[in-house]
């Protein structure tokens, strides 16, 4: 008699003996959401602007009780007050909404997608003095990183050159303001004036009126891009650092030297807030 080996064969629809991790955050919204502290100053916001208008309003009508005139002179004092706040409130949206329009026409440019990046291009080019140049340019391009080349070539190069001009000009300045100035707690406050108004400046440059609440969004915006301008140019500026910061030139130029290096810095600002600004993604995140 023959004996054949036996077989156990395991039942493949058994349970797994180790637990199967499940996915962390798999099921969570990672979407931005509204701060605590934004929706509360924006309820205050509002109670301010709504009781002072009902308020206004009572009073306009009291007025009209007294006197015809004296109630039209109150309504023109009342309407003239509202409409300027209004207006500075519509710039200010005005003023966010271009700086959102800049991560808009970012993430167009970036998605590979060839209609997405056209449209996108179309879009940020209109804006440009050169438009009835770069728009038939752009119409006759089909390959997404070609139009990327395109504006890097073009427009951006032109910009960057531009926001460069505006970093000397802002040097030149500083480097004259900190040596008059006598004393340091002044040199701050110049120094952080002038970097407001260099970014002010070269988002004008790029087609953006931002308000103050704009400007400080673009001010976060540039500390984030001055990481990656500072990257590529740590040499040159670690150089000017150590040069203009040498304790000998100090003793032998005075102030001159922390106003070189403040100077070098207006220049270094005016690149991170080119980048921070402009809508094309850097090199390799495309």
């Amino acid at each position: 008699m023959t004996s054949t080996p036996r077989l156990l064969i395991e039942n493949p629809d058994a349970p797994r003996l180790d637990p199967a991790m499940p996915l962390a955050g798999s099921d969570v919204d990672l979407a931005p959401r509204t701060s605590g502290l934004a929706l509360a100053l924006t309820g205050i916001a509002i109670l301010a602007v709504g009781l002072a208008a009902l308020q206004t309003a009572n009073f306009v009508a009291s007025q009209f009780d007294r006197a015809v005139w004296l109630g039209w002179l109150t309504l023109a004092v009342a309407s003239l007050g509202f409409g300027l706040l209004f207006a500075a409130v519509g710039r200010e949206l005005r003023g966010l909404f271009a700086v959102s329009q800049v991560d808009r026409l970012r993430a167009a440019l970036a998605s590979g997608d060839g209609h997405r990046v056209h449209a996108a291009a179309r879009r940020w080019v209109a804006t440009l003095p050169e438009a009835a140049t770069l728009v038939p340019a752009i119409d006759a391009v089909n390959d997404p990183d070609a139009i990327l080349a395109l504006l890097r070539a073009g427009p951006a190069a032109a910009m960057r050159a531009r926001s460069d001009a505006l970093g000397r000009v802002a040097a030149l300045q500083m480097a004259a303001g900190i040596a008059a100035t006598p004393a340091p707690a002044l040199a701050v406050l110049l120094v952080a004036w002038r970097g407001l108004r260099l970014v002010r400046q070269v988002a004008v440059l790029h087609g953006m009126r931002p308000g103050l609440l704009g400007t400080l969004g673009l001010v976060r915006r540039t500390m984030l891009a001055a990481g990656l301008v500072a990257g590529t140019e740590a040499a040159l500026n670690a150089a000017a650092h150590a040069a203009l910061s040498n304790p000998f030139l100090a003793h032998a130029f005075g102030e001159m030297a922390g106003a070189g290096v403040a100077a070098r810095r207006m220049i270094l600002l005016a690149r991170a807030a080119a980048a921070a600004c402009s809508p094309l993604p850097p090199v390799g995140e495309e």
